[in-house]
């Protein structure tokens, strides 16, 4: 028989993180890398843990020049040419990475299957269409919490992917517990973006699609199957010039987040984090 949860599931839209008692005279002060050993491969990493996400439009290696400067990486789209690669790539430590998943139950078996890092996020994209057409996903604030907390226990790590449309989004996906958070939207309509820059009504604009919409599709793979839908959207987004103000931006952000609640380092956002449940995020006034 089918089974109602009946318990309160939240999205970023849903809480605030409550200010706290801090000690810290400057957001200058925040340190914001992390260092993170992997419990499978070993392997150890350390930066600041904000990744670009594998989409053509944004997962590009123009980008990953960019964030590599502010020592943040991104995860490459899977459609450049071995050429391509070759141009452009050294040495790499190898981690594996798997998902999308949402529960904690799912998390420990990719873990104990041998992944070190689990993507947490089935349709909060803002391009992603997945809840629409299939009925299925999950609120991605209780996602994160309840994932963070199964890999933690077995040392694993998780990636808080999609639903983050601001920097306080972002803080607070940390916050539930997140190691790492992909952005695919956040970083769209910049020049290290692939994709022309077109003008509408006045106005510059770039496209951005999700990965499994018709238009990747009809891209990659001559069109949508006959034994699936399109489970995502194409857009056009304001054309935002250079990426690094948007990269700076949301760092500035979540340095003051931290500040806010007395977080000196990025590690201890979420021990430091209480959310509260709100009605209204902000005043709509000059929305």
């Amino acid at each position: 028989m089918p089974r109602v949860d009946a318990d309160l599931k939240l999205d970023f839209k849903d809480v605030l993180l409550r200010p706290k008692r801090s000690s810290l005279k400057s957001r200058s002060e925040v340190d914001l890398t992390r260092t993170f050993t992997f419990r499978n491969s070993k392997q150890t990493y350390t930066g600041i843990p904000i990744i670009v996400a594998n989409m053509d439009t944004v997962g590009t290696f123009e980008m990953a020049v960019v964030m590599a400067k502010h020592a943040m990486f991104t995860a490459i789209h899977k459609h450049y040419s071995l050429e391509e690669w070759k141009l452009f790539a050294a040495n790499h430590p190898e981690c594996l990475e798997a998902g999308n998943v949402v529960t904690g139950e799912m998390v420990e078996e990719l873990i104990l299957s041998g992944a070190d890092i689990i993507k947490v996020g089935i349709g909060p994209g803002s391009v992603c269409t997945t809840r629409i057409k299939t009925g299925v996903g999950y609120p991605q604030l209780s996602a994160v919490i309840e994932c963070a907390d199964s890999a933690h226990g077995l040392k694993g790590h998780i990636i808080s992917d999609g639903g983050c449309s601001c920097p306080g989004d972002v803080a607070k996906a940390f916050g539930a517990g997140a190691d790492f958070v992909m952005l695919g939207g956040m970083f769209a309509g910049h020049d290290q973006c692939a994709g022309e820059i077109m003008e509408k009504n006045g106005k510059k604009v770039m496209l951005f699609y999700g990965m499994s919409s018709d238009t990747a599709m009809k891209k990659y793979a001559g069109g949508v199957a006959e034994y699936r839908a399109s489970e995502g959207r194409t857009v056009e987004v304001p054309y935002r010039g250079d990426v690094e103000l948007t990269i700076l931006d949301i760092l500035g952000g979540l340095r003051s987040t931290c500040t806010y609640v007395g977080a000196a380092e990025l590690k201890e956002l979420s021990r430091r984090t209480t959310f509260i449940r709100v009605t209204q995020q902000h005043s709509q006034v000059f929305s």
